[in-house]
């Protein structure tokens, strides 16, 4: 139950945290729906930096890895939510901003992940 609450906090303050990134970047004067993009390159430099920090530290805790990574990442990254827009972009026929929506956020996810990993080395 104690595992089930960590992921639950650190999902709620991650959920948060999405919100008012894309509040405050998602709007329907631009193509591309920013706020979306940078919850989920942010999320995954995060997850890259504590999965690699944590890995790596003798005095791992489950509990750590599961408020930080599986909640507060998990709340605060969505691929749902990415999904959903592709299909809105494919729907309407909108290739110029389905392709480099798409295209950018998978780059930028894997690298940010790849980045944090690397960054987690050096602290």
């Amino acid at each position: 139950m104690k595992q089930a609450l960590l992921v639950f906090v650190g999902g709620g303050f991650g959920s948060v945290g999405r919100y008012y990134v894309g509040k405050w970047l998602n709007n329907f004067e631009n193509a591309i729906p920013y706020g979306t993009m940078l919850s989920n390159v942010l999320g995954s430099l995060l997850i890259g930096l504590i999965l690699g920090y944590l890995g790596r530290t003798a005095n791992v805790s489950e509990n750590q890895t599961l408020l930080l990574a599986t909640g507060f990442c998990g709340g605060f990254t969505t691929f749902s939510t990415f999904a959903y827009e592709n299909h809105l972009y494919l729907k309407n026929g909108d290739y110029f901003s389905y392709l480099p929506y798409t295209l950018l956020s998978l780059f930028l996810g894997f690298t940010a992940v790849f980045l944090g990993l690397y960054l987690s080395k050096l602290v």
